[in-house]
């Protein structure tokens, strides 16, 4: 157990105008933190677009929609199983062609 607790920090992190602490595997810290930025700078960004015109809700809303596409982009740019595929058909014919 105090193992455990030496892999964790209990870190505060700055997201748009509220502090949140958390506990985080130490080896993901940084993740977190660029996390946080990336949050604080999209709805900032949102925030001085639409200031007046939505309520804050919307553009919480807005920055998880933007930050969510991001990463729905580079997940589909990770998927590999087109690759996948196209080498199960060429390791079969090159043993169809071997036998």
């Amino acid at each position: 157990m105090a193992e455990q607790d030496k892999d964790r920090l209990h870190i505060r992190l700055h997201v748009y105008d509220d502090d949140i602490e958390v506990k985080v595997n130490r080896d993901e810290e940084e993740y977190y933190r660029k996390a946080a930025k990336l949050i604080t700078e999209r709805y900032n960004a949102y925030a001085q677009a639409y200031k007046g015109r939505k309520s804050e809700h919307t553009v919480a809303l807005m920055t998880l929609i933007d930050i969510a596409l991001m990463y729905q982009k580079e997940r589909s740019h990770n998927d590999t199983s087109p690759y996948d595929n196209v080498l199960a058909k060429l390791t079969a014919e090159i043993e169809e062609g071997l036998k």
